[in-house]
């Protein structure tokens, strides 16, 4: 396999673990809309070429022929693609075979076809006939005198003929030359192929649209992009047809691909467009990137080598990202199992691939979701391999029901005493087909090899620290060999069993409670147990009418990221699930960012639920006890609120679609991050005037937080976001350190407290510093950080705050600014700046939220209506949202399920159901799709 290496990049495609090429981003940004939606599909296809021409598209054009080579970026992009499977690479060129190569120095892997099409090797000019080779003696006498009549005249002998270059003639030198050439095409009885200041003189005749059908047929391309930019390559571009892509170099003020004063005359085989072949051309547009009309057969346009190199770097994401996540199960199909204190990952197919233990951010047992089932899994399923018909979640639960013909799975983590931290996981086989059980448990993210034994009813896992037993009683298990460790494997029929069920239950931990009233025949109580729990908690939540059964799922998940034994709250359960395919921005998500938990609790406060904001903060203060002062708190802990461990790198796991490093611990908890003081002052204040009760712990709660922002607001920081570069004063930091006191201010006023500090003035302070200073007059927005240029979407917050009034025209400005450069389709990015990191990231699903709830405040409700619809249009099957989506592959990105992406979307849920009935001023329109209230299947 290629490694590639240059002053860019270095990717190996056996290991996707670099950065990206380029920027995807830009590309959304600046090609034309159409033409990014077609690189998109081209790159999906099964069997791809991407062929181009040479000077002009991938090299610019230069006074002297003899320097003209290739943008270094795209050499590297096509050295990548053509290391890609199913992917084929050419360049096809008028230059001389051998000239090509040293020019390019594009390795073997990339087919190099020269002289429009007559030289496919080194050894071309022997295969010339006698009389071929008496032409191209003449021809090139002819062109020696020529040359010894106009000495600035530049020829490049080829072995088939010779190209004489026209760049740099006078006026008066290039009318001889365009007089002789016709002459010596005629008296010679050669072939006469004119370009841009060139003309191709060969006995040999071809073209390029017959070396590019004679390249798709020879291997067996099913899809084809062409990129050039001559003349010339019309017959190429002639030759696409339905689901082939054609583009065309043509630079600003020069229609049909001409240079300024490149026309050589018509008449020749290659001087006109030709016709269309089968299927025809694909059509044109206006615009960059648009079609380029009648005297182009490409469907694109485009302006410079430069545009080829990002859309060849394109292609390579796009397909690198298509071809290395197409096998993988997409991330928004896994649904969660929880019951407060651990929770799984099922897979469409009934396989448990995710299962840390004995807490959240412990090592998984079944780590098989990040690449490879030799890290460890647990199937169900039919003995025959076909596939389940659905898979749905029990009403308002966390318990997953798998159907097949003839078969169910239904499969919970069991409730289990308040003080274990043991985990029990219950699958429930019913139906008369047979089944297939695997039970391939890896301990460590299946570092080590795992034996097994079989043990009474069950099997037992060996060499653990503690015990670990599947217990099924009368399962008959055979013990293989898979990938050197040791697999559990049966085949059941349900029905032949007592109650007509297979009950498997596996007990990591001490726990063996209820282990036999589950095996004699007590499964379907417990299971009623574990759903009443479930059920009890919906019932007592107060919901909107919008979208009713979506926001209980996301209640429901939200609630499932709480660990009640601690308190904390769960970012995510999952660790390095890929916020790019392919990419290295791949983290571990399973911890209790102050900021992230402060949101998810507020959230649940907000439908009527208060316990899990009361035990966040009873966490948050055992916390604060062990800090030096409030203002040292880090930005995340582990829930049972001890150190993270250093974040490593797990090298024996491939990662999701090939995603690595795969990540444990998360370096993030060293940062500055100083705006995670609002969301606690902010739940504080909702909760207090919920209960409408202030207890000392959290009046004290309230000063500490104030009185961290009075010690460290001034300071610069890493942010929201975790930027891993210098800090600066980031905007969202500043607003945050307003709400903090703002909040605290509201607290004090409604209980009639008295204020221990300045509060009213520091308010005062920190509002007219981010007002001012925040403000970048160049963009006409406010902007990520005091003095710089790019947007970012936390900055939303300027007015999603309340620090500036939805009518001020600053915020609608920030607004239309961030829809413009961050909304793409359905979806928010953060931001476009450099992170520090290399790599791509999907838009944000909050960010999503965000820019809906900003719609609402600036009274764009038809926009945020349009918006909400797109963005739940995008939840998984079974009703779970993960961190990010990306609209160029349209494909689900990052840990899941996430607590941002539920808590943003029941929040606008929520203001939208409010505001039913409500005309959107611009249109008229009163109504969400009459209030919707659907189920998903």
């Amino acid at each position: 396999m290629t490694v590639i290496t240059s002053g860019l990049d270095t990717w190996d495609p056996a290991a996707p673990t670099a950065g990206p090429l380029g920027d995807l981003a830009e590309a959304m940004r600046t090609l034309d809309a159409d033409l990014f939606t077609a690189i998109g599909l081209i790159a999906r296809a099964p069997r791809l070429l991407v062929a181009t021409d040479y000077d002009g598209t991938i090299a610019p054009i230069v006074d002297r022929p003899t320097h003209a080579y290739p943008l270094p970026i795209s050499l590297v992009s096509m050295r990548a693609l053509a290391a890609l499977p199913e992917t084929e690479v050419a360049v096809i060129s008028g230059r001389s075979l051998r000239d090509l190569a040293a020019m390019s120095r594009l390795p073997r892997e990339v087919t190099l076809v020269g002289s429009h099409g007559s030289e496919t090797d080194i050894d071309a000019v022997d295969a010339l006939s006698a009389e071929e080779r008496r032409a191209l003696a003449g021809l090139q006498r002819a062109v020696a005198e020529l040359s010894a009549e106009l000495p600035d005249l530049h020829v490049e002998t080829k072995p088939t003929g010779s190209a004489v270059h026209l760049r740099g003639l006078s006026d008066d030198s290039r009318a001889v030359a365009q007089a002789a050439l016709g002459r010596i095409a005629r008296e010679a009885g050669v072939n006469l192929v004119r370009g841009k200041e060139v003309a191709d003189l060969s006995v040999v005749t071809t073209s390029k649209g017959d070396a590019l059908r004679e390249l798709r047929a020879r291997l067996d391309s099913g899809a084809v992009l062409y990129i050039g930019d001559d003349i010339s390559d019309e017959l190429a571009l002639a030759t696409l047809g339905v689901g082939d892509l054609g583009i065309k170099v043509a630079p600003a003020g020069a229609p049909g691909g001409e240079a300024p004063g490149g026309d050589l005359g018509s008449g020749a085989p290659d001087a006109g467009i030709g016709t269309d072949a089968a299927g025809g051309h694909l059509g044109a547009g206006t615009g960059l990137g648009a079609g380029g009309g009648a005297d182009t057969h490409a469907r694109f346009t485009i302006p410079d080598p430069e545009t080829v190199a990002l859309i060849l770097t394109s292609i390579f994401e796009l397909r690198r990202a298509w071809l290395f996540g197409k096998n993988a199960v997409p991330i928004e199909r896994h649904t969660m199992l929880a019951n407060g204190q651990s929770t799984a990952l099922v897979d469409p197919a009934g396989r448990i691939c995710w299962m840390p233990h004995p807490l959240p951010h412990s090592a998984s047992m079944f780590s098989e979701i990040l690449g490879s089932d030799a890290a460890g899994y647990y199937s169900v399923g039919l003995a025959s391999g076909a596939k389940p018909l659905t898979q749905r979640y029990q009403e308002h639960s966390t318990l997953v029901e798998t159907r097949w013909a003839g078969l169910t799975a239904r499969d919970y983590l069991a409730p289990v005493p308040e003080d274990s931290q043991d985990t029990v996981l219950v699958r429930a086989l019913t139906g008369d087909a047979e089944a297939e059980i695997r039970f391939a448990p890896r301990p460590d993210f299946g570092a080590y090899p795992t034996r097994l034994e079989r043990v009474g009813d069950g099997v037992r896992v060996l060499g653990t620290a503690e015990p670990i037993m599947l217990h099924a009683r009368g399962v008959e298990f055979e013990i293989v060999t898979e990938n050197g460790s040791d697999t559990a494997v049966a085949r059941v029929r349900p029905s032949e069993f007592e109650k007509q069920k297979v009950v498997l239950v596996l007990v990591c931990g001490g726990y063996f409670g209820d282990t036999d009233y589950l095996l004699d025949g007590g499964e379907e109580f417990v299971r009623r147990r574990a759903a009443g729990y479930w059920r009890n908690w919906v019932n007592s939540l107060d919901l909107p009418q919008l979208k009713r059964e979506e926001v209980t799922r996301s209640a429901i998940t939200l609630r499932a990221l709480c660990h009640e034994p601690t308190g904390g709250v769960l970012a995510a359960a999952t660790s390095s699930l890929p916020e790019g395919i392919g990419g290295i921005r791949n983290w571990d998500y399973r911890y209790c960012w102050l900021r992230d938990g402060s949101m998810t609790v507020r959230t649940l406060i907000d439908l009527g639920s208060t316990a899990e904001a009361e035990g966040f903060l009873g966490w948050l203060s055992g916390i604060l006890a062990d800090a030096a002062g409030p203002e040292q708190l880090h930005p995340l802990y582990a829930v049972d609120g001890s150190a993270l461990t250093t974040e490593a790198v797990l090298e024996h796991l491939p990662g999701y679609a090939g995603s690595r490093p795969v990540r444990v611990g998360n370096a993030a908890e060293h940062q500055v991050q100083l705006d995670v003081f609002g969301p606690v002052t902010e739940l504080l204040r909702d909760l207090t005037f919920t209960l409408e009760d202030l207890s000392e712990d959290n009046w004290r709660l309230t000063c500490e937080m104030v009185t961290a922002v009075e010690r460290r607001w001034h300071e610069a920081d890493h942010g929201i976001w975790e930027a891993r570069r210098e800090p600066k004063h980031n905007v969202y930091t500043k607003v945050m350190c307003w709400v903090t006191v703002d909040r605290a201010i509201a607290i004090a006023e409604h209980f009639g407290r008295t204020m221990p500090g300045a509060w009213r003035q520091l308010r005062e302070t920190i509002a007219d510093d981010v007002i001012t200073h925040g403000w970048n007059e160049r963009v006409g927005a406010y902007t990520v950080a005091y003095g710089e240029d790019d947007l970012d979407a936390a900055c939303l917050f300027m007015g999603l705050s309340g620090l500036l009034a939805p009518d001020d025209p600053r915020f609608a400005a920030t607004v239309d600014a961030i829809e413009r450069d961050l909304r793409v389709g359905p979806t928010v990015f953060r931001y476009h700046y450099d992170d520090g990191l290399p790599g791509l990231e999907g838009g944000f699903h909050i960010c999503t939220t965000w820019l809906i709830e900003a719609f609402i405040l600036v009274g764009r409700l038809d926009d945020a209506r349009d918006l909400f619809r797109r963005l739940d249009d995008l939840m998984g099957p079974t009703g779970l949202f993960p961190e990010e989506y990306d609209p160029a592959s349209e494909t689900h990105l990052g840990n899941h399920p996430q607590a941002y992406s539920h808590l943003g979307y029941i929040r606008v849920a929520r203001m939208l159901d409010d505001l039913t009935g409500v005309p959107d001023p611009a249109s008229g329109h009163t109504d969400l799709d009459d209030v919707e209230d659907t189920h998903r299947a």
